[in-house]
């Protein structure tokens, strides 16, 4: 739909947009910035596991998209000193796909899985003695002759990724040693990573362009790269050398990103909450209706960020927009609006 073209550009990745994540994407630890808690945690367990000569315990790893779940497996592998396989949930269609992929994997290496909320059910329990007796087992035959073979496979570490660990199976779930959830980036954090990648790609950037496009990127790295390459277009195409307040002023409008870091979709979302239900509650069918959007777009792509910076509440009755939201769309908040709460 027209309506999510912003949102689209913000939040799907072209081949283009890959190649440039991963030519941008931190190779040590040194360059990933932010994370403290869990970098630290991880640090620590990575260290352990080469004191003992032992591959590091399965790692999951959550949180919304963008946020380094992926560069993170990367540097895991890289610390260990071992090959990382990647694929995703969807990817491994077939029990037989993830045998061809564990077989082949070395003692020691790092198995990447992203979005392994969405693993089929066979799948699944094939993954089961693979990742708590390293091995597998496989049915030969059919009917009563049936029986099945046990490989052994080599030692490895499963990293997986997800957006949405509520939807993973308690027993898979469980089955990882370690459990981290990534948070979204405050701007002088998301400002370090504009820097370095200003660096990489040799664009010269003023410390107001820093700002200002760290304050726009939603707390999420992989916008702020998006966001970057975006205003270096601008910049080449105006036969400017540096990214400067009126390069990135001309680029905001056409991309209707405001200083708050929303686009169309999240203002459509807050100004049909305030002006046709009275600033709630709501129900989310009912918001998902009025918009013309799916459910899982709303709850997945928009609303994490609007209730992150407070202008949005989920509640048992339904959403309600806050008098922060109020304030910013210059609407006149009623009394019964609630506060400007910071909720995550």
């Amino acid at each position: 739909m027209d309506t999510n073209k912003n949102k689209q550009k913000i939040e799907k990745s072209s081949p283009d947009e890959e190649l440039l994540f991963t030519s941008l994407r931190a190779s040590h630890w040194e360059e990933f910035h932010g994370q403290d808690k869990v970098k630290k945690s991880l640090n620590i367990a990575l260290t352990a596991a080469k004191k003992r000569k032992e591959p590091l315990e399965h790692t999951l790893l959550y949180g919304p998209p963008g946020l380094g779940k992926t560069t993170l497996a990367h540097l895991i592998a890289k610390e260990m000193g071992v090959n990382i396989r990647v694929t995703s949930g969807p990817a491994i269609e077939r029990a037989g796909d993830l045998a061809s992929i564990l077989t082949n994997l070395e003692p020691g290496d790092v198995l990447f899985v992203d979005e392994i909320h969405r693993l089929n059910k066979v799948v699944e329990e094939t993954l089961y003695p693979a990742m708590e007796d390293y091995a597998l087992d496989i049915v030969v035959g059919k009917g009563p002759s049936a029986r099945t073979l046990r490989l052994d496979l080599p030692k490895f570490t499963l990293v997986g990724a997800t957006t949405r660990i509520g939807l993973m199976s308690a027993p898979l779930r469980d089955r990882f040693g370690i459990i981290q959830r990534l948070h979204f980036y405050p701007p002088e954090e998301l400002s370090l990573i504009i820097k370095r990648a200003g660096t990489t790609l040799n664009i010269q950037l003023d410390p107001t362009s820093i700002t200002a496009l760290s304050r726009r990127a939603r707390g999420t790295p992989r916008i702020a790269l998006k966001l970057l390459k975006r205003s270096r277009d601008f910049a080449q195409v105006k036969g400017k050398s540096t990214i400067d307040e009126a390069v990135l002023e001309e680029a905001f409008q056409l991309l209707e990103i405001d200083p708050m870091g929303l686009d169309d979709s999240d203002r459509r979302l807050l100004l049909a909450l305030i002006d046709k239900h009275k600033g709630g509650p709501v129900g989310i069918e009912t918001l998902a209706a009025t918009l013309s959007e799916d459910i899982g777009t709303l709850e997945e792509v928009i609303e994490p960020y609007l209730m992150q910076i407070g202008f949005l509440r989920r509640t048992p009755r339904g959403r309600e927009a806050t008098e922060k939201a109020y304030l910013h769309l210059k609407r006149t908040p009623p009394k019964s609006a609630p506060t400007q709460r910071k909720l995550i």
